[in-house]
């Protein structure tokens, strides 16, 4: 039953301009962007999130695309992060040595229109095929310095429970050290789900944490909060990933509500992201002063516990890193160069 509430929903999901016009009426910026020939990101929202879009601006510059989306700076690539490079098999990063990360569809709730992943996502691959799925055991079981897999896309829980739990099962029976850490915006953008057959047999598989990913309070619905009291009930660690942007959360009283709500609801706030260099994504990219100065206020008004930290994936490849003077070598007029902890040194451009 609670399968077919969440399955239903997807399989109404939003993906034309007709569909999504029950919900919101276009503003001139938004059918701009549906007047042009697209081949980037497609629309992709379902009835769940569309309805709050259409009561909340900040939800709505998240999921309904806009003609700024069609601009591509000189900075920004399909690939920002360089995954293909860190790819030693089809479907699995391997960036950092004691972590993989496995795309394991390219499916979604909804696209996310600051999507980093863009050129992956809602491009019609299937997911994970039994054989890619063995070869990655297979390295996991050779390669014995990862200690952590994080299974990401897309979002796997957009997998039925039978193929989810067969994946997950599959990874867990790899080696019982492993940490799984499933990367996943379903709690806020389908909360539906979440069921307790789910959380049940996801503590059965531990341990197993879940990293979420809410970027306003108006997505802390009495659905969403539900969804993250099954979570916590049923014993599973959440921690939660914000993505600064633009518009919608570059300001203190957001994140100190946002922050402080997630903790109520037992959710560590674990990062706030600098917006990664996308295509078609500068709209919503804060610039580095502007992220420090939040930062700086932010400590005022919360707890240390409530504070996430500051990081940014530095560009081509560089990995991730707290954006701390410790990782500042100098400021350049191509921007900001930092060094990562190999000693390497990338620059995020000063937009």
């Amino acid at each position: 039953m609670y399968e077919d509430n969440w399955k239903k929903l997807l399989s109404q999901s939003c993906t034309t301009v007709s569909e999504l016009s029950e919900y919101i009426t276009l503003n001139r910026e938004e059918q701009e962007w549906f007047d042009t020939v697209e081949t980037g990101l497609s629309l992709l929202v379902n009835p769940y999130f569309a309805e709050l879009a259409g009561t909340s601006e900040a939800i709505r510059r998240q999921c309904v695309p806009r003609a700024a989306e069609l601009l591509r700076t000189e900075v920004e690539s399909d690939d920002p992060l360089a995954e293909d490079a860190n790819s030693p098999l089809p479907r699995m990063v391997h960036r950092y040595k004691n972590r993989v990360a496995v795309l394991v569809t390219d499916h979604c709730a909804m696209h996310c229109r600051h999507c980093f992943r863009r050129s992956f996502t809602g491009q019609g691959r299937k997911p994970l095929s039994r054989q890619e799925r063995d070869e990655i055991c297979f390295y996991l079981k050779e390669h014995t310095e990862v200690k952590e897999v994080l299974l990401t896309g897309g979002d796997l829980l957009t997998l039925s429970d039978g193929p989810l739990l067969e994946l997950l099962k599959a990874f867990r029976d790899v080696r019982e050290d492993l940490l799984l850490r499933l990367a996943t915006r379903i709690p806020s953008s389908l909360p539906q789900r979440i069921t307790p057959y789910l959380v049940q047999e996801l503590g059965k598989l531990g341990p197993v944490w879940v990293i979420t990913q809410f970027n306003h309070p108006h997505e802390l619905t009495r659905e969403s909060r539900g969804a993250l009291n099954l979570l916590r009930k049923g014993g599973l660690p959440v921690m939660n990933q914000t993505v600064l942007l633009k518009g919608i959360n570059d300001r203190e009283d957001v994140l100190a509500e946002l922050f402080q709500s997630l903790l109520v609801q037992g959710v560590k706030p674990y990062y706030l992201f600098q917006g990664d260099l996308a295509a078609g994504t500068s709209h919503f990219r804060t610039n580095l002063e502007r992220g420090w100065e939040i930062m700086k206020n932010l400590r005022r008004e919360i707890s240390g516990l409530a504070m996430p930290v500051y990081a940014v994936d530095l560009p081509g490849g560089g990995g991730k890193i707290p954006l701390s003077e410790s990782y500042l070598v100098e400021k350049k007029e191509a921007g900001f160069c930092f060094q990562n902890p190999e000693g390497h040194s990338f620059i995020y451009p000063d937009e």
